[in-house]
Formats: C-alpha cells, structure tokens, sequence
C-alpha cells in the first residue's frame, strides 16, 4: 500500500473502487504530467447516501460531508489511471457543484469538505486552487459533484 493510502487508513477511510461511469466518459484522463477526475458524485457502495438541494432537503454539514466523500472518489478515479497515489505531485485545481435551493449561498463552505480532505490526506500537496459553483440539479439528484486535477510526477 502506498503512503498516500497509509494515510487514508489512517482517518478511518478506506479507497473506494472507482464508481463506474454514468454516460459515455472516463473516471479519469491523464494529459502529460495532469490528471483530470470526471466529476465525482458522492457515492458510497454504488449508492448516494443523500439526494436534493442543499439548504433544503439535504443540510450543509451533510453537504460537506458528501463533497469529501466526492474527493476520496476522485482519488480513487487518479489511482485507476496512475497506479500509485504517491505519484501526484499537487492537486493544482478543485471544481465543486452544489445542487442549491434557492436562498443557499453556503458553497464554498460545502466544498470545504473536499478541500479539507486533500489536505489531511496530501499535506502541502493537497493545497489547491478551487471553485464552488451553486447549480439547480446534479446527476441523479445528488446534492454535490467534485472534479479535481493533479500534477503528477513522471
């Protein structure tokens, strides 16, 4: 197992498998020395735990919980291409959707939860730049979606 993985262990995680796609697209595609994640629903054992907007049927706190859910998905998805999540350099670039009702404008504290995950995984490695996007529906009515991007080493 890898260090990156040791850590993940270590949280009381565990890698999923990757989630199969939804439509005609790759989990993930590697470009050079980056690799790009397909938007990452939170599911767990093929499932979402939660579905619906945020600020309505699903809270922020379980928001936030599912965006990291998305990250360690994503993770998985770069392992599926690289082989070995010690190689990723940085995560350069975290994209985030948040299916909102109306009134919510709690996003970026969402994607919190993604961001935070990095981090505790990759140190330094996991700081990156980010976007949290507030949208009207997601894929299978989930409540949140994350893309990341990763250097890695050659």
């Amino acid at each position: 197992m890898s260090a990156v993985e040791d850590k993940i262990a270590s949280l009381g995680l565990k890698l999923p498998h990757v989630v199969p796609p939804l439509a005609t697209y790759q989990p993930a595609v590697r470009s050079g020395s980056y690799v790009f994640t397909s938007g990452q629903l939170p599911m767990v054992d093929g499932a979402l735990p939660a579905t619906g907007k945020v600020g309505a049927e699903v809270g922020a706190e379980q928001a936030k919980e599912l965006a990291a859910t998305c990250a360690l998905n994503a993770l998985a998805a770069v392992k599926s291409v690289i082989g070995d999540l010690d190689k990723i350099q940085r995560v350069v670039k975290v994209v985030g959707f948040v299916a909102s009702a109306p009134d919510f404008t709690g996003q970026p504290a969402v994607l919190n939860g993604a961001s935070e995950l990095l981090g505790e995984i990759l140190g330094d490695k996991g700081v990156h730049a980010r976007s949290a996007v507030g949208v009207a529906v997601l894929p299978l009515d989930a409540p949140v979606e994350v893309e990341i991007q990763v250097e890695i080493a050659e």
